[in-house]
């Protein structure tokens, strides 16, 4: 099969169809359409790909169809094998988002929907619960535990807060360990 726009989408597309969970699955598909049935690329060359997709930001299918494309047919390759891969993912979210309307309004998904809530929140709690006696352990810590629910509370950016708690944190590490090698 000749290496054009639409074969390339429609292998990747088969690929998006069966890809269920997540990046790690997408290699023994790709190994089995690319290497061994089509021998567009070799198992030296998708290994590579799928190394570097692992480092880079972004779902890992996505990256590694983009290589993957782009060294079959250059950016119209990339273009394609992208396309072909979220496809499958991007109508499936349309056709459910067509449907969501309708489920919502249902008396029994309402009654699921707030034992879930309630699940979250003991989950929440649990998780609370565990990390709290590794976490606040001593003054400093509680300072740092009252400084960030009081600007949690206020709704201050949850980014500002973790930022401020780390540089607050590595600033008191910083100045109590040259206190100590002080003395």
């Amino acid at each position: 099969m000749e290496k054009s726009f639409f074969s390339i989408y429609k292998i990747f597309f088969k690929i998006g169809l069966l890809l269920l969970g997540g990046g790690y699955v997408i290699l023994p598909l790709l190994q089995s359409e690319l290497v061994e049935k089509k021998s567009w690329i070799s198992n030296d060359e998708l290994c590579e790909y799928y190394a570097l997709s692992q480092s880079l930001p972004g779902l890992i299918a996505a990256n590694v169809s983009i290589f993957t494309g782009y060294k079959l047919l250059g950016f119209r390759g990339a273009i394609a094998s992208l396309a072909g891969c979220i496809s499958p993912a991007f109508i499936s979210i349309v056709l459910v988002a067509s449907l969501l309307e309708q489920i919502v309004r249902n008396t029994i998904v309402h009654s699921i929907f707030f034992g879930v809530g309630v699940g979250v929140v003991i989950l929440l709690f649990l998780a609370v619960k565990e990390m709290w006696g590794r976490s606040v352990v001593d003054r400093f810590t509680w300072v740092i535990f009252a400084y960030a629910l009081v600007l949690s509370v206020l709704k201050i950016s949850p980014v500002f807060v973790i930022t401020s708690s780390i540089l607050f944190g590595v600033l008191y590490k910083y100045f109590v360990r040259e206190q100590k090698e002080g003395n």
